[in-house]
């Protein structure tokens, strides 16, 4: 049997490969900041709700293509008042999460050869799914004292094979929250070269809910260029259930109906139905634990200031830490040795592109603030066995 060599030269999956390096998964003094989970479960009241819909047969049957209109309405409304714009149902497409969203997004938009410019450090499984589709990407140089991409960067590399530029805010692996300056003059870039903007707002539910993210719905031409997408697993604690959305044009929503039909029919019915009633339910419960992980932000920064600690926090935000690590060696070998020797799981930096072995990442958010004097004592304590000052 052959294989097609586009998936041979991708990357193992990430996750899965540094959780094979764990000796002991068992033990209670594994610190786990390796995967993007939320550190709760759904709350009572949308367990409750879900379980008893299910046993009343609902969730068994195919949707709409496109999702449940109830939800299409129901986010259309969410983002409409979060960045104080305009959408409507017709711009809603239901995923089986925002991987498949992505995925279905670059098949529409792109073909073998072409090219997508991204910055660095940028998100493992959309480097994996380029790669698998022969689509070329061009990447961004990573700014480690803004950790902003530059516009004037990507105008360089525009040419005809470009079909998109891609942004995540806040970003994975950094944490870093691109400015609406920021946002706002790529949208200009891709508008002015025929481009589309591509940007994965997984989690914008933890940016402060005073703060507009951006000001691209409230423009009257943003279905031309923008495409939006969105993730209900973390703001309700569905990883599970993989519910997903893209808000984008009539054309392309048109477009990646297509697509949908032929891999998901629709996204799963029982995580449509959970993220409906979170949207309708759960709004101060969201606040509040949107809260809890503005205030675990605040003391990942709180802890790199120990002044024996030589890792150096690069960025943080969201559920994100993207640090530097103290030592002249590969990230992977560095992430071993504190995976082996101190147990915190984590990732390198050379899953998230290149030029980044000096970096890892630590996901905080499923880790509660009161054990981060133990991580810090537990970097510290890497140091000491393997850096020389």
């Amino acid at each position: 049997m052959k294989f097609n060599p586009n998936v041979l030269d991708c990357a193992a999956a990430p996750i899965a490969e540094a959780w094979s390096w764990v000796r002991d998964p068992a033990s209670d003094n594994l610190i786990d900041m390796c995967q993007a989970v939320p550190a709760h479960l759904p709350p009572q009241s949308l367990r409750d709700y879900l379980g008893a819909a299910i046993m009343a047969g609902e969730g068994a049957s195919y949707t709409d293509i496109r999702g449940i209109p109830a939800l299409r309405e129901a986010l259309a409304e969410d983002i409409g008042k979060r960045y104080r714009g305009r959408v409507s149902e017709a711009d809603v497409l239901i995923t089986a999460g925002c991987n498949q969203a992505f995925c279905s997004v670059v098949d529409t938009l792109c073909q073998a050869g072409d090219e997508i410019i991204l910055p660095l450090p940028c998100y493992f499984n959309h480097q994996m799914w380029l790669a698998a589709r022969a689509v070329k990407p061009r990447y961004l140089s990573f700014n480690v004292d803004t950790a902003m991409p530059d516009p004037e960067e990507a105008a360089k590399l525009i040419n005809s094979r470009t079909r998109a530029i891609l942004l995540v805010t806040p970003n994975n692996p950094s944490g870093a929250i691109y400015s609406p300056r920021c946002i706002e003059a790529f949208f200009e870039l891709a508008r002015e070269h025929g481009l589309a903007l591509i940007l994965d707002e997984t989690y914008r539910d933890f940016i402060d809910i005073d703060q507009v993210p951006h000001k691209l719905f409230a423009r009257g031409d943003w279905r031309d260029t923008f495409v939006h997408l969105y993730s209900f697993s973390k703001v309700f604690s569905l990883t599970g259930f993989r519910t997903g959305a893209v808000a984008a044009g009539q054309p392309l929503i048109d477009q990646l109906k297509k697509i949908q039909d032929c891999t998901a029919i629709c996204a799963p019915h029982a995580g449509q139905l959970a993220a409906l009633y979170g949207l309708n339910n759960l709004y101060h419960w969201k606040l509040e634990k949107s809260e809890e992980l503005a205030q675990r932000a605040i003391a990942i920064k709180q802890a790199f200031s120990h002044p024996d600690l030589r890792y150096r926090l690069v960025s943080a935000g969201a559920y994100f830490a993207y640090v530097e690590h103290p030592f002249e060696a590969a990230a992977r070998d560095v992430v071993k040795d504190l995976i082996q020797k101190q147990e915190i799981v984590c990732l390198p930096g050379s899953y998230f592109g290149r030029d980044q072995e000096q970096f890892i990442r630590l996901a905080y958010a499923n880790v509660h603030e009161s054990r981060f004097e133990d991580v810090i004592g537990r970097l510290i304590a890497s140091q000491q066995r393997r850096y020389n000052p």
